[in-house]
Formats: structure tokens, sequence, C-alpha cells
């Protein structure tokens, strides 16, 4: 599938663009345009350049070779305000916003218009804050709210309006929903396909590939720093794209080897956390279910359910109010240190705040959990602990310079991965899951699927494991899972077989249609 350029002239173009790091060519020779009234969804795998690029378009890099115009005039900037100045603005992941300042504040920042004297017009400056968020449609933000008190939803709209108010042109969105519910992205397109209608030129870039299909017009991909292809997304299938991301066809993302279920070794009967006066949400009824080797249990829920605090509670990170769990032969409440001699290990759905210590190197995330191996007690012989690590990083094929590579280096798949190799190191029989696959390409995604159903396979090297796992994505459970049961408001159903549910059923129950 070859590239479909933009209809019309573009807004902005980008040709020939090269950046190197030293010996990597992180981009070579990148082409990409965007016309007025358009978007244009940019995938890739983790590497790929998407980042490398985008980063350029908005002056935070300077290409080493090529060349860019906006609305046909030559574009040189030498920073992100230069790019702002132009009518470039880039929407990060992680919003960069001040939380302590009000919308109004935060849209302005860097823009504040002035009166005679160097004082503040805090009216003018009220008057274009309203004007940017009537713009979008969201009267219903006040100009005077602090930022840190509305929704993730409601603050990426403030991170829009800042870049309406200043007259930009060009929006790039990097992972937009990474934090959204269901509903909030469909809010999110809505007001994409708003701003198309007047004219920006929008870049989307997602991991989500049912995401940029349901929103842009055209697509690009990158692979390894070059134009791997593109074309229309009406016309191009999921599985097109994702041969583009990776350079071949992928047509079994999702693995099943031969699986028997073997005994219970995870009982959970009744469990109810407890609800502490500060915590705000959901609050979630007694769940039961039964986990049993060699099977991989999935639970399905929007975000806000309670899917994570029944996996948190169950490893002993909160509260119990009532309710028996059983992990082996062992009965009762326990804590995390606890849970991990009775062979259960957690995967935090988020790594790089409770899953790693992204500072320390590979092999001390890999290991710590469970040192004695490498020592008699308080002594820790580094060269056994790197042989240990290195064994686990040729397992699991994490792409990494060595075990004394710093861990916030690694790409998202292969931190991972990491993640996961430690909860292998450590032995445990029952890992418990959480959005395993969560913010990273379709590349690593498929090599997690494939190691994650040799856990729980039928093999003679090491008894099946069990395996307990939450998503939002629901082919994922779908492709991957033996029985499923649906976190709604609070409340754990009965789990069904995953064959017997099609995608629009399991949609249906999630969102509080029938019931799965």
């Amino acid at each position: 599938m070859t590239a479909t350029p933009a209809a019309g002239p573009p807004r902005f173009a980008m040709r020939g663009i090269r950046k190197a790091f030293g010996a990597t060519k992180a981009l070579d020779g990148v082409d990409l345009s965007v016309t007025e009234g358009e978007i244009c969804g940019l995938i890739g795998q983790n590497g790929a350049g998407k980042s490398t690029l985008m980063s350029i378009l908005s002056g935070a890099l300077q290409p080493d070779a090529g060349e860019m115009w906006i609305d046909g005039r030559p574009f040189t900037p030498h920073s992100p305000i230069d790019a702002r100045r132009a009518g470039v603005a880039m929407i990060y992941q992680e919003l960069s916003l001040a939380p302590h300042l009000s919308a109004m504040e935060n849209i302005m920042m860097g823009a504040e218009p002035m009166r005679f004297g160097g004082v503040l017009d805090w009216a003018r400056m009220r008057q274009m804050a309203t004007q940017a968020l009537a713009a979008l449609g969201h009267e219903d933000i006040a100009p005077d709210a602090t930022v840190g008190t509305l929704s993730v939803a409601a603050q990426q709209i403030v991170e829009i309006a800042r870049a309406i108010a200043v007259g930009s042109r060009v929006l790039v969105l990097d992972e937009p929903t990474s934090s959204l519910g269901r509903a909030d992205v469909e809010h999110l397109f809505q007001l994409l396909r708003h701003l198309k209608a007047h004219g920006h030129a929008i870049v989307y870039i997602s991991h989500f590939i049912e995401e940029v299909k349901a929103v842009a017009d055209r697509f690009t991909v990158l692979r390894d720093g070059r134009n791997a292809g593109g074309g229309d997304t009406a016309s191009a299938t999921h599985d097109d794209i994702v041969a583009l991301m990776v350079g071949q066809s992928v047509s079994n993302l999702f693995p099943r080897s031969p699986r028997t279920r073997g005994e219970a070794i995870l009982d959970v009967n009744a469990l109810e956390p407890r609800q502490n006066t500060e915590q705000q949400g959901t609050r979630l009824a007694s769940a039961s279910f039964t986990l049993h080797r060699g099977e991989i249990f999935g639970i399905a829920g929007v975000l806000g359910s309670g899917r994570t605090r029944l996996l948190r509670t169950l490893f002993g990170l909160e509260p119990v109010r009532s309710g028996r769990v059983r992990v082996g032969v062992y009965s009762g409440v326990a804590r995390p240190h606890q849970r991990w001699m009775q062979g259960m290990g957690l995967l935090s759905e988020d790594r790089k705040e409770e899953g790693l210590a992204l500072t320390l190197d590979v092999a001390d995330n890999l290991t710590l959990s469970k040192l004695s191996p490498f020592g008699p007690a308080g002594l820790l012989f580094p060269a056994r602990q790197r042989r240990a690590a290195a064994r686990w990083i040729s397992e699991l094929a994490i792409k990494c310079a060595g075990p004394a590579q710093k861990t916030g280096e690694l790409s998202g798949g292969n931190q991972q991965k990491l993640a996961i190799a430690r909860l292998l190191h450590h032995e445990v029989d029952i890992l418990v899951l959480d959005e395993p696959t969560r913010g990273i390409d379709v590349g690593s995604k498929a090599q997690i699927y494939r190691l994650i159903d040799a856990l729980v396979a039928d093999s003679s090297g090491h008894k099946p494991r069990a395996v307990l796992m939450v998503s939002s994505y629901l082919p994922e459970l779908l492709g991957l899972c033996d029985r499923i049961a649906v976190m709604q408001r609070g409340r754990l159903s009965e789990a069904v077989p995953a064959q017997s549910l099609s995608e629009h059923e399991l949609l249906m129950a999630v969102t509080g249609g029938t019931a799965a």
C-alpha cells in the first residue's frame, strides 16, 4: 500500500527530513504533509521516528537535513515558541498544564495580553480564554476554574484551547486518549471533527489503529525512521496497517497454544475492598471468582469501573472490608510481600510510577524482588545478578544494551517486557496483569501476547501458570482469554467462556447495555 498524497495544497509539508543521534538514524528522509481541514493519523511502532518527526515540526529539535513549509512559506523554527508563533501546537500525552492556576491563566500562558506599562490585562485575558473555550463548544468550563480540580478530559480541552487562543492552525496530538474513558474519547473525536471543519490541519498519533480509522482521513506509517506507506483510512484494513508497521503480515496476532485447565490456584469469595474516606469513585461490591492453572481469566470494564482496585486489593495494596482469598494453600488477608512469597505477582498499569524504577539499571529492576540467588544474606555478587538478568533479556527478547543499561532509556514495550520478566524471575505461579499492553506499539504487543500465551500453555519445561488480566482493549481479552468477567459500576459479573462472546456483546456489557 503506497501513501496517498494530501488533497489540495498542504497546510504544512515536510520533505526529506533527516535526524541522527550519534550513529543512530532516527529519521532517514521522511515526508509528511497535511492539508487544511484534514486529520492525518501518524502510526508506527515505538522507535519508528514519530516523536522525533513531530519534535522537529514543533521546534523542539532541529533536523540535520530536509525542508519544511507552512502555507507555502519556508518554516524553520528554532524553538517551540517559534513554532507556536507560526501556528503549530503540540499537545503531548502528558499534559503540560499548571494545576494550581486557573483555566484562563493556563490558556493564555506565554501570550498574556498587557496594558500600557506592562500590567496584565485580566479582562482581555478572560475574554480571549472564554472565546477559545467557546470555539471548542465548551462554555461549560469556567475560565476561573482551577485546572487541578478539572477532569482529565476537561484538562485536555484547556490544553487544546491554549492552542486555539494563540491562533494555531496545525495541531499535533500525541496519544491523546491514553487517560480517557470511552465516552471522553468520543467527545474528543467530536472536537477534532469540529476543528477539522474550521480548517485546522491535525496530526493524530496513536497506537490504537481503530482510533485512527475512526477519526482520521488519511494515515502515514513510519518504520525504522522511513516512510513505510499510507493511504485512506476508509479503504485500509486493520491488517493492512499492521503489515506496514511491522514490515510483514501479522496473520495471527493472538496466539493460542494447547492449554489444559488444572487445579484452582486462586479462589476469591465475596471480596470487598474497604472504602477510605479520601477515596472517590465507584464503591466495589463483593467479588467472587476462581482462577485455575493453565488459563487466562480476563476482567473487562471501562475506566473507573473498579477493575484496578479489585486487583490491588487482591495483592494487598488496598485494605479489605470483607471476604476471603485463597492463594494456593494460603488463606486470608495478606500484604504484598506475603503475596510474593505465596506465588502471586502484580504488573501495575502504571509502569513509570509503580512498576519500574526508571533511574535504576535493567538488572536491578529485574531482580530486586528476589536477590537471594545472588549471594548470602546481606551480600550481593553482581556478576551472578547480571548473568540472571542476561538470561531473561535473552528469553524475552528485551532490546537493550545489556543488564547495566538504565531502564528509563528503554522503549515502552521493552520496559513492559522487563516488568513481566521480574515476575518470572520471582517464579510466581499467578500473574496479575493490569493493562499489560497499554501505551506500546503493535509489534511489542504481539511479542507480549506470545509470552502470555506461553505462560499458561502445556509445556514440559514448567508447570502451566495462571494469568488474571485486566484490559481496556476488548479484542485483546477476546483473543487471549479463556473466560471473561465484566466489571460494571463496581460489580463483577459471573465469568463466561470468551469464545461465547462477540466484541459487540462485550462492549454492550462494559458500557451498561445487556449483560455478557
